[in-house]
């Protein structure tokens, strides 16, 4: 295969896991596979985001325990559309349109992200966040919930995005500078810590 045959077998295998956490019923049990679908990702597939002299002894990606309560509907509002550009783990920041924000109650306390549109072709929803955890116990640049271009979509209920923080996982660029991503934007960092979903290593 061709590096782009390998990366669109591997997107279509995200967009299939992702599928999977939408129609389950039972969201415990839908995290468990997408925990184990990941680790076999990571561990065999030529696109891993793994540098390829670690993926054979990899152990498995780290995460929090499962919290229910970490799941949660979001009420999404408009804003005022505009282009804005978001720092990357590179050199050069990526266009994206901020065109909502997703309103949320998480540990009984009011929250907000904004939701992002990605400018290129054919377009996705982006949505990263930073909380009191990033930098110490989770990745310093920032987590994601939703990634669409990419496969990662949690789905709506009724007209409510939903948000389960237990499915918050690291960017390729925090296994491997050879990645490029974007990071979490100033104004979607939480005043809370979020222990759920990827951790890093040993913390």
């Amino acid at each position: 295969m061709t590096d782009e045959l390998e990366l669109l077998d591997w997107k279509r295998r995200v967009f299939a896991i992702y599928a999977g956490v939408r129609a389950a019923a039972d969201h415990g049990e839908a995290w468990r596979k997408w925990v184990a679908a990941r680790d076999e990702l990571f561990r065999d597939h030529p696109s891993s985001p793994l540098p390829p002299e670690a993926r054979t002894s990899y152990p498995g990606v780290p995460y929090f325990p499962y919290d229910p309560a970490s799941r949660v509907l979001a009420s999404v509002g408009r804003v005022e559309a505009g282009e804005t550009r978001i720092g990357s783990s590179g050199t050069e920041a990526i266009s994206f349109a901020r065109f909502g924000r997703a309103q949320f109650e998480l540990a009984g306390t009011d929250h907000a992200l904004d939701l992002y549109w990605l400018m290129g072709y054919g377009g996705g929803l982006f949505l990263s966040f930073c909380d009191q955890t990033s930098g110490a116990e989770t990745y310093g640049g920032g987590r994601y919930l939703f990634d669409t271009v990419k496969g990662a979509d949690l789905g709506t209920e009724g007209d409510r995005l939903v948000l389960d923080f237990n499915f918050a996982y690291n960017p390729s660029c925090s296994y491997d500078p050879r990645w490029v991503c974007p990071l979490s934007p100033p104004a979607n960092r939480l005043p809370v810590a979020v222990r759920a979903g990827e951790r890093m290593p040993g913390a």
